[in-house]
């Protein structure tokens, strides 16, 4: 008989203690969503993982009385098989909306953790909702309380604007909209406008909290006055404009006024109904998200320094792991010792996100996350795909290299080279033709396309200054239609997937700029691509000539910070 793993054990324990609750609240099931209270996409409260075991970033759960639900998308059928599917029946949400799934349900919900755009997914005509004030995750699984990481300032030098400044554009969009109020229910969004970081998040330098700006100018800041500590101090707000959480009600009572606006992406049901509870409510995108998408020539130079350093890392790994590599390492071990190489440098912080260390079949898995259990040697043979990122003093990295370590089977590099094709078309985009991120991704997967393959990600992310990797509105996908303007970070990454063998991905940060009153693409990420994997015959002249001239920027910036060795075989990737 084969045991059961300790952990799959501990999920069943839990699973039998939440469903004890759902019976005596009288209601069918529960809904676990794997954002927190902030919607932020990292999170140290994970509670979609607590009861499920599942650790991909995008996912929800519906517990039953006697069957569980784990809907996840594309990205994570087989992880989400691996981690849960023990437990859990696995749903692919793009091909089975909850709301088609279900009927005649009463489901329990946690109102502070859900927006009402989200509920959209859960319900139908048959489908009631009962608004549970405690969390039953949270009432079954006692966390230990973290300590208080306390908020800090960036200064306006290397935020390129002034809080004040940022404000005032605010107040002119309230007065554009006839409204009286923003609420600010996205952290980035506030430690973007105050000029203010923290570390609430494990991989973002975002601190847990929300704020209310007034036409006036007014702002309250919802958060502990512990951790707003150093803010007060600093005279940025004085004592009577920090809110405590428990406090957010009453304040909404004593404001004067007639009209919010709330962003109904981030705003939850909870905080809608209190301010709905005295104010008319006009729902829109949070101006915030289009303003800080723009960066400023500070920020760029704060991001062009930052890639400097962190392409410095990753050109040291790579050569360690094809040229100084002589025993067998495992994923761990290759993940461990990037981490040390960025570690030397005394502005690095912490990983952006979860380096993404795989080979052989692990590396077909496009979000995979290393465990004990997974964890492979790394055989000659495989491509190792490593998807990683950094967060400097200051600035934000995301890049993915795949790499060999012999010579690599033909049907393999003329895939790489397709997908280096469609990575150097979005890079050399038109931008006066092709403006919006749509239109972009068409390019990016164009060569692939022609043998009848693809990925199931989008291309390209939007990428925030020292703040989260990922983040919006602009991107490269199927359906996004921002307009890419000077100023908009997004990484560029096309890539394949051949499932149970290898995985491939090229990705570079990539910035707008004008040049000669034209707009254009310019690489941030600065790191050899692995010559060892391209079939040039497949290669144009013009692409050619762009890998060429790549490279030679790479070695131009970072082969000053490189030992001899190091040096000398970077000079043979140019």
């Amino acid at each position: 008989m084969v045991k059961v793993s300790k952990k799959i054990k501990m999920i069943k324990e839990k699973l039998n203690l939440l469903k004890k609750k759902i019976k005596n609240l009288k209601i069918d099931g529960y809904i676990v969503p794997k954002n927190d209270e902030f919607f932020s996409e990292y999170a140290n409260k994970d509670r979609l993982k607590i009861i499920s075991n599942f650790t991909g970033s995008a996912g929800v759960a519906i517990i039953l009385i006697k069957k569980n639900y784990l809907f996840i998308d594309g990205r994570y059928t087989v992880q989400a098989q691996q981690q849960s599917g023990k437990n859990f029946k696995i749903v692919e949400i793009h091909k089975h909306l909850p709301r088609n799934k279900f009927k005649n349900l009463t489901l329990g919900i946690d109102p502070s953790i859900f927006t009402e755009k989200q509920l959209k997914l859960f319900i139908n005509k048959s489908i009631k909702i009962k608004y549970i004030e405690k969390n039953l995750i949270d009432e079954i699984y006692k966390k230990k309380e973290t300590k208080i990481n306390k908020i800090f300032s960036i200064s306006k030098q290397i935020a390129g604007e002034s809080y004040f400044s940022k404000i005032k554009k605010i107040k002119l969009i309230l007065k554009k909209n006839y409204t009286d109020y923003l609420f600010i229910s996205a952290p980035e969004n506030v430690a973007w406008i105050l000029n203010i970081r923290g570390w609430d998040n494990p991989n973002s330098p975002i601190p847990n909290c929300r704020c209310i700006i007034s036409k006036t100018g007014k702002i309250f800041l919802i958060t502990k006055k512990i951790k707003a500590k150093n803010i007060i101090k600093e005279n940025k707000l004085d004592s009577t404009q920090v809110i405590e959480p428990e406090r957010f009600r009453n304040l909404i009572k004593k404001l004067n006024g007639t009209r919010f606006i709330i962003d109904e992406d981030t705003c939850s049901i909870l905080n809608k109904s209190i301010i709905n509870s005295k104010f008319k409510i006009k729902n829109m995108k949070d101006p915030c998200y289009q303003l800080k998408a723009i960066k400023n020539s500070s920020e760029i130079q704060n991001m062009i320094d930052a890639h400097i350093q962190d392409g410095v890392a990753l050109t040291k790994f790579i050569f360690w792991m094809k040229k100084k590599n002589k025993k067998l390492i495992t994923e761990i071990d290759a993940k461990k010792k990037l981490e040390k190489f960025r570690n030397l440098n005394k502005d690095y912080l912490r990983p952006s996100f979860q380096t993404i260390s795989g080979t052989g079949s692990n590396a077909a898995l496009p979000h995979y996350i290393v465990t004990k259990e997974t964890n492979k040697t790394i055989k000659k043979t495989d491509i190792f795909l490593c998807d990683s990122g950094g967060q400097y003093k200051y600035g934000t990295t995301d890049v993915t290299r795949t790499i060999c370590f012999t010579k690599p089977k033909n049907k393999i590099k003329d895939i790489f080279t397709k997908v280096l094709k469609g990575h150097i078309a979005v890079v050399t985009t038109n931008l006066k033709k092709d403006k919006i991120g749509k239109k972009i991704d068409l390019r990016a997967r164009k060569y692939l396309k022609k043998d009848n393959l693809d990925y199931a990600h989008g291309t390209g992310h939007g990428v925030g200054f020292f703040s989260n990797v990922h983040e919006g509105p602009q991107g490269i996908t199927k359906n996004n239609t921002i307009k890419i303007e000077k100023g908009m970070i997004v990484s560029n990454e096309p890539g394949y997937y051949k499932k149970n063998e290898f995985g491939i991905r090229i990705e570079n940060l990539i910035y707008v700029k004008k040049f000669n009153k034209n707009l254009c693409f310019e690489n941030l990420t600065l790191a050899p691509i692995d010559k060892d994997l391209i079939n040039f015959e497949i290669l144009n002249e013009d692409e050619k000539d762009y890998l060429f001239k790549y490279h030679l920027s790479v070695y131009s910036k970072i082969s000053k910070y490189l030992n001899k060795p190091e040096r000398k075989w970077l000079s043979t990737q140019i």
